[in-house]
């Protein structure tokens, strides 16, 4: 089978969230299974691109209101485990960013650039699988646009990573689209505005969402969609997320600063947390929490900084955080630092060997989300034996089970002050457990979260349309 992943992001090459991780591994996993899974994904000016060299599969020419030269590129000397294809389009694409103002132009183009040359490798047996609104249009266009009338017929799977994100634009850019009946319009729109997300999941041949939990959360809270979700729930599925093993592995992990497994993980876990601790100053003697992501509303990171004063301030605990996001976030949380000295530090910013050493190193890893469609982190940090403290929402529901219900990690119901410090307080006290909490520490680095099941589980969704 022919696999074609469309996707903004794809680790290593640009990463913006986790949508990255999941593209840079899936196709590998699929690859490995025995199916050809390839990757096409933009060409920006990062220091991937700077670094690698290139060669040119395909050259042609787009319109988008004006003509634009666009050509595919192939990256040389590829030892990801799969294909990886670029879409150059010098004037659009080839920016030191991913994400825009003028993402609706940019993505329209790669979109369409995408499709002219999957309409040349006139592959059988191909599905198009599309990741996120950036390629929303993509379904939409391979049923319904003139100039694709040959991939009609090949089905196309839309994965909604996170559906707080929809693409909207106005219908005056509506002629930027390849020629289509306009008696189809109806199709691109919801809410009186053209909306990528939207239209795939109408046009696609089947939606899946990253983890079972997150999609029946969609059909109630789903900005806008869920209706619409309701309406298309035949066809909608669950699959959850996996994480690259081989990327994500304390043994031969090469940015901590000892690797260990399960039966050196005590000293293994001391090196990189003592590290750790003399790099930011804090206590080592304390349990270290410690947070990875974005301060954003999805994250509950607004009430980080209440969060974290009150819980430094009632328990005898150190604190970590490595994220970026809305500045007067970061600026609360800066302004923690004097009076919580020694125990509490950040790194305002994303650093990728410092988040693995701090899967490594932390005793506890905090993701008091209000929305994680899958959620990654919490599979690394099992993968590390450092404990996941939770919301439960989405794939975090799906992955962790509390500790009172003879589990391994720690679970509240709402994103709220009093809760959070709640289950902070419960860590602690599992914590001063040394058996209990040494015990589940060794037993959540043997819990399978790999690719394998997930990459099958798609595999099997595209067999049955194919």
């Amino acid at each position: 089978m022919n696999i074609i992943h469309i996707s903004a992001e794809c680790y290593p090459i640009a990463k913006v969230g986790g949508l990255a991780d999941v593209v840079g591994s899936l196709p590998k996993y699929q690859s490995e299974l025995g199916e050809n899974s390839i990757v096409i994904m933009p060409f920006y000016d990062n220091a991937f691109t700077k670094n690698n060299t290139f060669e040119t599969h395909y050259a042609s020419v787009l319109n988008l209101g004006r003509d634009y030269h666009f050509k595919v590129l192939s990256l040389k000397d590829n030892t990801l485990g799969y294909d990886l294809f670029f879409i150059d389009i010098p004037e659009l694409l080839f920016k030191d960013y991913v994400y825009s103002e003028d993402d609706t132009e940019r993505f329209l183009a790669f979109q369409i650039a995408a499709l002219n040359w999957v309409l040349q490798l006139k592959k059988e047996n191909t599905v198009v699988h599309c990741h996120d609104h950036h390629t929303g249009l993509i379904p939409f266009m391979m049923s319904h646009c003139y100039t694709y009338e040959a991939l009609k017929a090949t089905p196309s799977i839309l994965t909604i990573h996170n559906a707080q994100y929809q693409g909207w634009f106005s219908h005056d850019k509506v002629h930027l689209i390849p020629k289509f009946d306009l008696s189809n319009i109806g199709l691109l729109d919801w809410d009186n505005v053209i909306n990528p997300l939207a239209a795939a999941i109408k046009c696609s041949w089947r939606v899946t969402t990253v983890s079972p939990s997150y999609m029946e959360e969609l059909k109630e809270k789903a900005n806008g969609l869920e209706r619409l979700l309701q309406h298309e729930s035949a066809k909608c599925v669950g699959i959850l997320n996996g994480i690259d093993t081989d990327v994500w592995n304390a043994e031969t992990d090469g940015f901590i600063i000892k690797n260990y497994s399960q039966k050196t993980i005590l000293s293994g876990k001391k090196a990189n947390k003592a590290w750790l601790c003399k790099e930011f100053n804090l206590d080592s003697k304390r349990p270290l929490f410690a947070f990875i992501g974005r301060l954003v509303g999805e994250k509950g990171a607004g009430l980080f900084p209440e969060i974290f004063d009150k819980a430094l301030s009632a328990d005898k605990i150190s604190l970590l955080l490595l994220g970026s996001g809305h500045e007067s976030i970061q600026d609360s949380l800066q302004a923690l630092k004097p009076k919580h000295k020694g125990v509490y530090n950040t790194f305002i910013g994303y650093d990728e060997k410092l988040s693995h050493i701090i899967y490594a190193g932390a005793d506890f890893l905090l993701m008091p989300s209000r929305v994680e469609p899958c959620g990654l982190n919490q599979m690394y940090s099992l993968r590390y034996g450092t404990i996941p403290v939770v919301s439960s929402v989405g794939g975090l529901k799906d992955t962790v089970i509390d500790i009172k219900n003879d589990g391994f990690g720690i679970r509240h119901d709402q994103v709220k002050i009093e809760d959070v410090a709640e289950a902070i307080k419960r860590a602690t006290n599992l914590y001063s457990d040394d058996s209990r909490f040494k015990k589940i520490r060794k037993q959540i680095m043997s819990i399978d979260h790999s690719w394998n099941a997930s990459a099958k589980a798609y595999i099997d969704l595209y067999n049955s349309l194919t």
